[in-house]
């Protein structure tokens, strides 16, 4: 039985072998190629781990996340899964609503969210029984009571959050202190990176989700991944 108490003692390279140990090639971490992702990875690939890496491509995402993906690549020899939305489901949504229609109403924004992303997640994560990911506390509202350990009982898997009490400046400290490669998106003012039509830099003082779907209201801005 895992112990978030027993987490809190060890550090993220023992977090990482210890979910290893314990779900022994039944473990899968999500990443966007964000800072945090980027940290995961490394020392998912630098132990050597049997975790499976994978990541979601939208079909809308930027030059600057398909650069980091490659040099990733480059760096570690490994490979990352990459999970692609269901085409058709995809033209049709296209064909009904047009090219942007997650900027007419929520339920279209979250309708292309399932499309592009939910559904790839779910066909990703099956037969596994634990989901790894890089989110923190300090993220949104939505996220500031998020232990580091859950049940995600809507795919019947654990769910496990190794950097939720990382602050960013923890998170780009390790990427200074081990030279991993990140989204140059970074460096411009873009904290949270998505999609390209629905991802801005933020301005200082802003919110870190700020730059995400920022026509809608602030409590709203999940895409459904991480909805329970």
């Amino acid at each position: 039985m895992l112990n978030e108490k027993d987490f809190n003692q060890l550090t993220l390279p023992q977090i990482l072998s210890d979910i290893a140990t314990k779900f022994p090639n039944k473990a899968a971490f999500s990443t966007s190629l964000s800072w945090e992702d980027q940290v995961i990875t490394h020392h998912i690939f630098s132990l050597d781990l049997p975790i499976k890496v994978f990541t979601l491509d939208t079909g809308r995402l930027f030059p600057e996340t398909y650069s980091v993906l490659n040099r990733t690549l480059d760096r570690y020899k490994k490979k990352i899964e990459v999970y692609f939305p269901n085409f058709m489901k995809v033209e049709k949504l296209v064909t009904e609503k047009g090219p942007i229609s997650f900027y007419e109403s929520l339920e279209n924004r979250k309708e292309c969210c399932f499309v592009r992303k939910v559904e790839p997640l779910n066909r990703a994560l099956q037969g596994t029984d634990c989901w790894i990911t890089g989110l923190r506390a300090e993220h949104s509202e939505n996220r500031s009571e998020m232990k580091m350990i859950e049940f995600d009982d809507s795919r019947n898997l654990t769910k496990i959050h190794p950097l939720a009490d990382w602050t960013l400046e923890e998170v780009k400290a390790e990427i200074a202190k081990h030279n991993i490669p990140y989204n140059s998106l970074h460096d411009k003012g873009f904290v949270s990176i998505g999609c390209q039509p629905c991802t801005r830099a933020i301005n200082e003082g802003e919110d870190f989700r700020a730059g995400r779907w920022w026509w809608e209201d602030n409590s709203k801005k999940e895409c459904g991944l991480h909805v329970k």
